[in-house]
């Protein structure tokens, strides 16, 4: 049987297919990203797999529909908010985040729903979830029947205190109905049962927003897959490294935000498996970002709240910037460091590297697409660690000339050298990138030295050793096929849903009759999704009583969670405490098992690298000079050597410096290891 991953990036859509009798000969593709119609794309790249449709037996994709939604604010359902009395302007009121702390005049967001959009109804539940006031049935009516006139497609339902009882949230849904409101209703406690009321209503704000956008192209995807004579199952990755069904997917668009980005952890994660790797690094850099996370002991960092379509600085998500979001993700570190990344002039002539990218189109200045503006790639073709001829196997041809005009632009201003100018902008480029690095390890309260670096995208591997020297790491693994592989980690994804439980009392106290409770939801859910067999992730959320946030940490029944969290809250923050230890949040995460792509595994044959195919000037860190050049396709597995040499391929290629020697392991991967004068 076949395997397709699908991953649709800001730059590239890239495709590969694994064949279960074949493991070896895995297929790729890499086509450009068509943004205003993703799917187009998508159905292209599986063009030549019409004749085996039917050996197709699933299909996993990952998207960005949903960031690109909420950042440009096209395509987002027109959503109504339903609320109780004096809760009108949560949305503005929120947290005091200030996304710059200094600007009297800083901006936040723009609410997705407009106070003109937010309606209050009476009615009123307390903390402990008995009622207060009741629900005036007749308002609701009337308000459902303003829906209607004002032509709304969805309306989120999202009540004080509903996360301790969520009976009144469901009465006003079931009265909107009778109204004849035939819209979309979310209802806070069936999207978030949580507590902290602006953190829910944006979630379910946000999952309202994004339902006509998600629904519609997944609804596109499928059909024109099933008009292609695709039949098989189509799942979507979701942010925390797992897979949903198209259905649920449209029902929870949330769960999708981030789910590009987790395809490349979970590839590193099966990478990381094999070859017994316990702290990894992941390094990808594609068109666009650069993006860091660790995987540590078979985990990567899992956050359970964030902030959707937020600015960045130095890889840190800037609080306020963005929409709250509590949605289980892979927690990584992100910056404007692509390919793409534009290198400009500020009013002070100082060289700038990003944030703004030359995205797919018109693209770097080699593209020849139009584009005029110096990016990082033209850098790399101007310092010779880039073949413009050999992209996609030839296929997308860059121009050497138009990379040196545009950064003799910049060179022109300055009164230094093209060459130079190259230099630096890369050097700038991993600054950037080594700040996100730094942030995922050494601000973690980790050391970088212990960790190897996973580099991939179609650019992580011609930076992956400058950025390894920079943060003293000794070892990195480049995967076959690096500019996919985040393709591939859609093939190792498992189905998962996510359940929580407020449980919002001491640990003295115990709290596994709230587990008992969570669990039997898990088991009715799964069971009605026909979902038998499953394995569960059981956490709790946990604080010192009085304090505003608390700390995920394993939950088993009869654990001294007092003393883990103690540990726990020592090795972040330096000290504990003796204070009261209090459970917040219940949790429990159902992983449903799905047939899986494997690594192939060649016999070694130990020799050094076949002659170089051409002899390049290149830029290494710090000097110039000729470097070998090798076409990976011919380094079989046992092929070894020294740096510095190039090793290009299809999609991507390695820039292996001074002093580090490599070689090609059983699985295809270059291993290289920064011992000066060793052979690995």
């Amino acid at each position: 049987m076949l395997y397709v991953g699908v991953d649709i990036g800001g730059t590239f859509t890239d495709l590969v297919v694994f064949d279960d009798k074949a493991p070896d000969k895995t297929r790729t593709v890499k086509l450009s990203t068509t943004q205003d119609d993703p799917e187009k794309a998508v159905v292209d790249a599986l063009r030549n797999l019409r004749k085996s449709a039917d050996q197709i037996s699933l299909l996993t994709h990952a998207t960005t529909i949903g960031t690109n939604a909420l950042l440009t604010h096209r395509g987002l359902a027109r959503t109504a908010l339903i609320t109780n009395r004096g809760f009108r302007d949560v949305l503005e009121i929120g947290r005091q985040r200030r996304p710059e702390i200094y600007n009297l005049k800083t901006q936040r967001p723009t609410p997705l729903v407009p106070r003109r959009d937010r309606f209050t109804i009476r009615g009123r539940l307390l903390h402990d979830g008995s009622q207060l006031e009741p629900l005036n049935k007749a308002e609701i009516k009337r308000l459902g029947r303003i829906l209607i006139r004002s032509g709304f497609l969805a309306a989120v339902v999202s009540l004080i205190n509903s996360y301790s009882n969520p009976r009144h949230e469901r009465e006003v849904r079931d009265l909107l109905r009778k109204a004849g409101f035939k819209g979309r209703i979310d209802i806070s406690s069936e999207i978030d049962l949580e507590y902290r009321e602006y953190e829910r209503t944006s979630t379910a704000i946000v999952n309202s927003s994004l339902s006509l956008a998600v629904s519609r192209y997944l609804s596109r995807l499928e059909r024109k897959l099933k008009r292609s004579g695709f039949r098989c199952p189509l799942y979507v990755m979701n942010s925390d490294g797992t897979a949903n069904t198209i259905e649920q997917a449209s029902k929870r668009p949330i769960s999708l935000i981030e789910s590009g980005p987790a395809a490349g952890v979970l590839a590193s994660k099966s990478l990381a498996d094999h070859f017994g790797i316990e702290k990894a690094l992941t390094f990808e850099m594609g068109g666009t970002t650069a993006k860091a996370g660790t995987i540590i002991e078979d985990q990567p960092d899992i956050a359970y709240e964030f902030e959707a379509a937020a600015r960045t600085y130095h890889g840190r998500s800037i609080k306020g910037s963005g929409y709250p979001v509590r949605q289980p993700f892979i927690d990584l570190a992100e910056v404007s460091a692509g390919g793409g990344t534009i290198a400009w002039l500020d009013e002070t002539s100082t060289l700038r590297v990003g944030p703004e990218s030359a995205g797919a189109d018109p693209g770097p200045a080699a593209y020849g697409k139009g584009g005029k503006h110096p990016t990082v790639t033209d850098a790399n073709i101007v310092a010779g660690r880039m073949n413009p001829s050999q992209l996609l196997g030839g296929q997308l041809r860059l121009s050497h000339d138009l990379a040196v005009k545009a950064i003799e632009r910049l060179s022109s201003h300055l009164g230094i050298s093209a060459r130079r100018i190259s230099a630096n902008v890369l050097r700038l480029a991993n600054d950037s990138m080594s700040k996100a690095l730094r942030l995922v390890t050494l601000e973690r309260g980790r050391d970088p030295r212990e960790f190897t670096i996973i580099a991939f995208g179609g650019a992580g591997p011609l930076h992956a050793c400058d950025l390894a020297e920079e943060l003293d790491i000794a070892r990195v693994v480049v995967p076959p096929h690096p500019g996919l592989f985040s393709a591939f980690g859609l093939l190792t994804a498992d189905l998962s849903r996510s359940f929580s439980e407020p449980v919002l009392r001491p640990v003295s106290k115990g709290i596994e009759s709230q587990f008992a409770k969570l669990r039997d939801r898990v088991q009715r859910s799964l069971k009605a999704e026909g979902f038998i067999t499953y394995d569960s992730v059981e956490q709790v959320d946990l604080r010192y009583r009085g304090q505003a946030y608390d700390i995920t940490v394993p939950y088993r029944k009869g654990a001294d969670l007092a003393r883990n969290f103690g540990r726990e809250h020592k090795r972040l923050y330096g000290y504990s405490s003796n204070d009261t230890v209090e459970a917040v949040t219940a949790r429990v995460r159902a992983i449903i098992p799905t047939p899986k792509a494997a690594l192939a595994k060649k016999r070694l044959q130990r020799s050094r690298p076949p002659a170089p195919i051409a002899t390049r000037r290149t830029l290494l860190r710090n000097e110039w000079a000729d470097v070998p050049v090798y076409n990976r396709e011919t380094c079989w597995p046992g092929v070894h050597g020294k740096g510095p040499c190039i090793i290009e391929e299809y999609d991507s290629t390695t820039m292996i410096g001074r002093g580090w020697s490599w070689k090609i392991d059983e699985y295809g991967d270059i291993y290289m290891l920064n011992q000066p004068g060793e052979q690995t």
